[in-house]
């Protein structure tokens, strides 16, 4: 049986693991739950993670009107050949964006991410670093409204 906040705690305080924490990767919906007698468990959601504390009117919509961000990235410095675009592909995954990466004829990489606000916004700040063997000199950033697509791809040089 998976806990749940009915359960007799003082001081409940819930939080998602975050991508420093080791379980991250392997389980990206784990949530962490610490009571004030530091008693320390997890569990996996597959609903919304606050789906036991919504009412029942909230539940037939759990995202009714899901804000959604959209912006368009270009990427310069040495940023091709350093496998910039598949490790961008798995990040705006891992994030759960749509969208596109591809490389430009002039050097650079251009991206269009769209999802939750907080998600696009961790994805620009995860795109001024790069990959390990990136150098970022340059970063643009413009919102948009150009249609996404329905997962995140890799599309050709333009």
């Amino acid at each position: 049986m998976a806990p749940t906040l009915s359960m007799p705690f003082r001081h409940l305080v819930i939080r998602r693991l975050g991508v420093g924490d080791a379980s991250f990767q392997n389980h990206p919906r784990t949530w962490s739950v610490v009571s004030s007698s530091a008693l320390r468990f997890s569990f996996s959601h597959r609903l919304h993670p606050l789906s036991s504390m919504t009412t029942p009117e909230a539940s037939a919509n759990p995202h009714p009107s899901a804000p959604t961000k959209t912006v368009k990235v270009v990427v310069k410095g040495r940023v091709q050949g350093v496998f910039y675009r598949n490790w961008t592909i798995e990040n705006a995954t891992q994030l759960g964006l749509k969208g596109w990466v591809r490389n430009r004829r002039d050097g650079s990489v251009e991206a269009l991410f769209s999802g939750d606000p907080d998600s696009v916004l961790e994805m620009e700040q995860r795109c001024r670093r790069g990959p390990p063997d990136a150098v970022v000199t340059g970063f643009s950033v413009i919102s948009c409204n150009d249609d996404p697509g329905t997962g995140f791809q890799r599309k050709p040089t333009v």
